[in-house]
């Protein structure tokens, strides 16, 4: 069965850290373009970070810019995504998805049209 898995979300207090991890199973995500998207209640998903199958390429939505840093371990099959110095604003469900014709410069413009997504982690920023 082919499929994303995340994890690592949780309830942290603003200014604090968490580090998301994306496996995959039943592919290998070398030739993928990775993608890591959140949902807040009653908003539309929103792209957050994507990185190039080589991970030589990255991508931030201007929010999260010096605060989140993707990465992707190939020999792990997995994509993370740290996140420091963290608002009540990132709240949200974050998934992430993958794709292989998809760049880091089109994946956010294409979400109906993305392979694979993983079934999402929780992210509660709060005091």
């Amino acid at each position: 069965q082919l499929q994303l898995v995340e994890s690592g979300g949780g309830l942290v207090q603003p200014g604090g850290s968490l580090r998301l991890s994306c496996a995959a199973s039943g592919f290998t995500l070398d030739y993928y373009t990775i993608g890591w998207f959140r949902q807040a209640p009653g908003k539309e998903r929103e792209g957050v970070s994507c990185i190039s199958n080589t991970g030589y390429s990255t991508y931030y939505a201007d929010s999260v810019k010096g605060r989140f840093t993707i990465s992707r371990d190939n020999a792990k099959n997995t994509v993370y995504l740290q996140m420091n110095s963290l608002k009540p604003e990132d709240t949200a469900v974050y998934y992430c998805a993958a794709d292989r014709t998809a760049t880091i410069a089109t994946m956010t413009a294409r979400l109906d049209r993305l392979a694979y997504w993983g079934q999402g982690t929780q992210v509660t920023v709060s005091s």
